[in-house]
């Protein structure tokens, strides 16, 4: 087995772009995996730069890419916000936002849940202010 174990490893070079011993820390990260099989090490490897690929490529044609020559994290993003093959990666691949504009956007969230916590107050405080 350890043969055809340093067998495929030799040929995994040239057939998965991606390090196999990061992919291999990524997997084993996982709480429910004991041991790696090479073969499904090497698989997810692949099926992992595919869908790179596929993303990459999607983005590229579907964003400004070609305009520029080239594919930025505005595509990627984009892809993740409206392709709903792709919409479980909103949360990896967020819009770019300006940080003043993210602090304006958390100060809002925190007064409006000021409000609704203190909703009776609020509208005390209100009538206090009129007269």
């Amino acid at each position: 087995a350890e043969m055809a174990a340093a067998r495929l490893s030799g040929s995994e070079n040239r057939l998965v772009s991606l390090p196999l011993s990061r992919i291999r820390v990524i997997m084993k990260s996982s709480p429910e995996v004991s041991s790696i099989n090479q073969d499904a090490l090497f698989l997810t490897a692949k099926a992992t730069e595919l869908f790179v690929q596929y993303l990459a490529t999607y983005s590229y044609k579907h964003g400004r890419g070609k305009e520029k020559n080239a594919l930025t994290y505005t595509d990627l993003s984009h892809t993740a916000e409206e392709c709903e093959t792709f919409q479980f990666l909103a949360d990896i691949l967020p819009k770019k936002i300006l940080a003043s504009k993210y602090l304006k956007m958390l100060e809002k969230e925190k007064r409006d849940g000021e409000v609704r916590e203190d909703n009776d107050e609020g509208e005390e405080e209100e009538d206090e202010d009129k007269a």
